[in-house]
């Protein structure tokens, strides 16, 4: 293995455990870097998959209690989220690789819009006063469908189809949002293991530094400027995708 790649994807792994603790949108980062590893579309989406769940499984853990104020509601969000992903993941590897090779520009460039405008689409969600249930579970649906198909940005999607459907607060949203990433990326992370082309070399370097970027994310959150960091995901995955366009 290129050693530059190596160094790449150990970088781009702990700049996605660094994002995802901080702001979310690290597969921005890890995908690209998959993509320069030399894999196709939808061995990097896989390899992806199963690389950033350990980072995952560690926020829900520490965000866990967060989401007890809906307890009785968290297992309907679960298994909707979840039946959601069986939905993605069965578009991925069903689908001809040249579809979602078609689609990747578009699905990069798309999710990194969507990281640009969180912030903005936080607030005017706040605004809301009211619970919408047929949005709630449409939009868990939706989001675990499309963070089973492509991880870029799922943790953002979820994240705000809680806020159309709930009137609650961004820190109890946020502890339902970690959660429901978990079921989406483990049912999405069992089915690429068995049956999709996952690159495990790929994993067993990436997998780490996810672990290792979201430690530090999780320690230097409170001192570091979240901006800084978003501007860089930003330029980052503006860049990837135009590439991936222009190359296309």
């Amino acid at each position: 293995m290129d050693p530059v790649h190596m160094a790449l994807l150990l970088a781009a792994g702990v700049g996605a455990g660094f994002c995802n603790a901080i702001a979310g949108g690290g597969s921005l980062l890890s995908f690209p870097a998959l993509l320069a590893f030399g894999l196709p579309p939808v061995s990097a989406t896989v390899t992806n998959a199963v690389a950033v769940w350990p980072g995952y499984l560690g926020g829900a853990a520490a965000l866990r209690k967060r989401a007890t104020d809906y307890r009785n509601l968290l297992p309907r969000l679960v298994i909707t989220g979840t039946v959601g992903a069986v939905g993605g993941v069965l578009m991925l590897l069903a689908a001809p690789p040249a579809v979602f090779a078609a689609l990747v520009p578009y699905l990069v460039l798309g999710a990194t819009a969507l990281f640009a405008a969180q912030p903005w689409i936080s607030r005017k969600l706040s605004a809301r006063q009211s619970d919408s249930q047929v949005m709630l579970f449409a939009g868990v649906f939706l989001g675990g469908a499309y963070g089973a198909y492509f991880n870029g940005g799922m943790g953002i999607v979820l994240l705000t189809a809680l806020a159309l459907g709930l009137d609650a607060s961004a820190q109890l949203l946020n502890g339902l949002k970690s959660v429901l990433t978990v079921a989406v990326s483990t049912t999405a992370m069992i089915a690429v293991a068995l049956f999709g082309p996952v690159h495990w070399v790929a994993v067993a370097l990436l997998a780490p530094a996810c672990l290792l970027g979201g430690v530090l994310g999780a320690k230097f959150a409170d001192r570091l400027q979240p901006k800084v960091f978003r501007y860089v995901v930003i330029a980052f995955g503006a860049t990837a995708g135009t590439a991936m366009l222009l190359t296309a």
